[in-house]
């Protein structure tokens, strides 16, 4: 039996929580046992939660929990400074503990608050990591300032897309019209207006190269920004179609019928689950990052600009949408990650692994 162990969930959707779900199907699949719980602290407070978690790990004893780490899962102004007692807690009733590192590090900030808070941060990581059995990052462990020199007890694992994947092989039409390209999600916080003008930029580009082009925007974020692109785009003749939080079948179905994914979300890396959809459904990836940061997204086919650079943002996406062999190459190389490293699959046998499963990890 494999336990997941879950704090406050995001509304109205958790990435979190569907990680859990898709995993669990995936060791279903292999004959393991697996369920999710969630400690119900934010809706009951911590003393309740406590005496929960005390009575309901006492039946976990022997098993594995993956206790799910975010900041703001286990506290409401991210500091999450009880996480690591409820780590203690499973430990005296015998659990054997890996934490999954979801929120492993997070951008510079010019501001003295965010240095505190995530000095503060760090520092609950450490100790999760220095009292967990295993642990367990999305991201690698040799680039996080918070980890111990000696990671021997951290595996670096991709998580997988909380969609179901199309990976299907395509051919590439030139005469296809319009073109289109999708963009899961937009940030609704200070950062929108700059990804908002990215996107513009790089449509418009498109545009003026490849001729008619349809902008699918949808997920978090998309409707709050609507009035923005609308204002953006104005003049470029782009045709802008907008939804919000649509389920998980839609959006394999609007990726499936798009040609290339344009994320502009911070980094494109394997932590990015709305980067990682494009990657499900064999689509070629334009976003933002440094290649060799990251070995999963590297080897996928993801054309990555440096960050907050729009031209050459939008020179990499003209590229992939009207040169037919770059475009062959890179859906190719999304399929081939999609079964590597992304797939829920290759993530539970790479889970079996780290935890040493008998025979779950084939």
């Amino acid at each position: 039996m494999i336990i997941a162990l879950l704090g406050r969930r995001e509304q109205p959707t958790d990435g979190v929580a569907d990680y859990c779900r898709f995993l669990g199907e995936a060791f279903a699949r292999r004959g393991v046992p697996f369920e999710t719980a969630e400690v119900p602290w934010a809706e009951s407070g911590w003393g309740y939660a406590t005496q929960w978690l005390q009575e309901r790990s006492r039946s976990w004893r022997g098993q594995w929990v993956l206790f799910q780490y975010t900041a703001l899962s286990w506290s409401r102004r991210g500091i999450p400074w009880r996480a690591p007692r409820a780590l203690r807690l499973l430990q005296r009733n015998g659990v054997r503990c890996a934490v999954v590192f979801h929120d492993a590090y997070e951008l510079d900030s010019p501001h003295l608050k965010d240095r505190i808070r995530r000095a503060m941060q760090y520092r609950i990581m450490r100790k999760l990591y220095e009292s967990s059995e295993r642990s367990i990052l999305t991201v690698d462990p040799q680039k996080l300032p918070w980890m111990p020199a000696d990671g021997s007890r951290a595996s670096f694992i991709s998580i997988g897309a909380n969609i179901p994947s199309f990976t299907s092989r395509r051919t590439f039409n030139p005469e296809k019209i319009p073109k289109v390209i999708a963009v899961f999600s937009v940030s609704s916080n200070q950062h929108q207006t700059q990804e908002v003008s990215d996107i513009a930029s790089a449509a418009s580009a498109a545009q003026l190269a490849a001729g008619p082009i349809r902008l699918e925007v949808f997920g978090r974020g998309a409707e709050a920004a609507r009035p923005s692109l609308q204002s953006e785009l104005a003049a470029s003749g782009v045709d802008l179609a907008i939804q919000g939080v649509i389920p998980a079948e839609k959006i394999t179905a609007v990726l499936a019928a798009s040609d290339v994914l344009l994320f502009v979300r911070g980094h494109a890396t394997s932590k990015r689950g709305t980067a990682i959809a494009g990657i499900a459904c064999g689509l070629p990836v334009v976003g933002y990052g440094k290649p060799g940061d990251d070995p999963a997204i590297d080897s996928a086919g993801v054309r990555l600009a440096p960050w907050r650079r729009p031209e050459a943002l939008a020179a990499e996406l003209v590229k992939v949408i009207t040169d037919e062999a770059a475009w062959r190459e890179l859906h190719e190389r999304s399929l081939r990650a999609e079964v590597d490293y992304f797939s829920w699959d290759a993530v539970a046998a790479r889970f079996a692994s780290a935890l040493q499963i008998p025979g779950a990890a084939k």
